[in-house]
């Protein structure tokens, strides 16, 4: 099989597609024959060098995979033909820019007939941080005041969705081009940040979801209302920004994303409700990675890239 490898650390110059042995799964694993794959920015930062998660190369990237089930030794989950997906063994290597994976069966679901392998492989990663950070952190419910920072990004455009689905009035930052299509994904309001400040624009929120990093959580203490919430998937180990939230009455989450089958469930509940799609905005056949990463590497995103196989 193909797999993308990378001997050195670098741009995406470094990225090069070898011939590999196909993975052999383990009994409660299965082989996945992947169809599309999902990128997400932290891969651009491992490939740099930027982050040290998988050590030093050479390493194979990747969590976000869709795909066919060929082999399934000593599960009961899945049968060999099943159509899957999910983000297995996150944050240990899962080596998902390959043309065959092995993962544990309980890090994968079935991919709903509504959603093409394209759109299933671009959704875990930031559908799982989404629900994370607004369900399981957040516990979001009806009528809630919440602002989510980078809208129309991969994690912000779901998570618009998700606390939509839930009944909360929804603000959104984004570009104006975005403007459109964060309302488009049923956000109550757009703040446009190149133009307003939404420290100004935004009062009394409930929660806030930070997708940024930057100084974009420690402004957004002032836009919350007493006793509300920051959760943020950028500035996690930021125990000094923790600090500052707990002294002022304020309660600090950081989303540690992790492999989930009943999250992924709860997504596949709203994809099939019609509440919830993911949107891609490019997909790159498997030996343009070098392109797609230099389009990730540009950041601005709307949506997600995916490579199909």
């Amino acid at each position: 099989m193909r797999v993308i490898t990378q001997h050195t650390l670098g741009g995406p110059e470094v990225l090069t597609v070898v011939e590999a042995p196909e993975p052999r799964p383990l009994p409660t694993e299965v082989l996945v024959h992947v169809r599309a794959i999902g990128l997400n920015p932290l891969e651009a930062r491992l490939r740099a060098g930027e982050f040290p998660l998988l050590g030093r190369p050479p390493f194979v990237l990747g969590w976000d995979i869709s795909g066919v089930v060929g082999q399934a030794p000593g599960t009961w989950r899945f049968r060999p033909g099943d159509e899957v997906f999910g983000m297995p063994l996150f944050p240990r290597a899962a080596g998902a820019y390959a043309e065959a994976v092995s993962a544990p069966a309980l890090h994968l679901v079935r991919k709903p007939a509504s959603l093409s392998h394209v759109e299933a492989s671009a959704l875990p990663v930031v559908g799982l941080t989404a629900w994370q950070g607004l369900v399981d952190l957040g516990g979001v419910t009806g009528g809630d005041r919440v602002l989510i920072h980078g809208g129309g990004g991969g994690v912000g455009h779901v998570a618009v969705q998700i606390a939509k689905a839930l009944g909360a009035h929804v603000t959104a930052t984004a570009s104006g081009s975005k403007r459109t299509f964060v309302e488009g994904l049923g956000a109550d309001e757009v703040i446009d940040y190149t133009a307003v400040d939404f420290t100004e624009a935004a009062r009394g929120m409930d929660l806030v979801l930070d997708t940024l990093g930057g100084d974009t959580a420690e402004r957004s203490l002032g836009v919350l209302r007493p006793g509300g919430h920051l959760v943020t998937a950028v500035a996690e180990e930021d125990a000094e920004l923790a600090a500052a939230y707990e002294a002022a009455g304020m309660r600090f989450s950081g989303i540690a994303v992790d492999p989930d089958p009943v999250a992924l469930r709860g997504l596949v509940a709203l994809v099939e409700e019609g509440r919830l799609r993911v949107h891609v905005q490019e997909a790159f056949p498997f030996e343009r990675v070098a392109d797609a990463h230099r389009l990730l590497d540009a950041g601005h995103l709307k949506g997600k890239l995916v490579l199909t196989v």
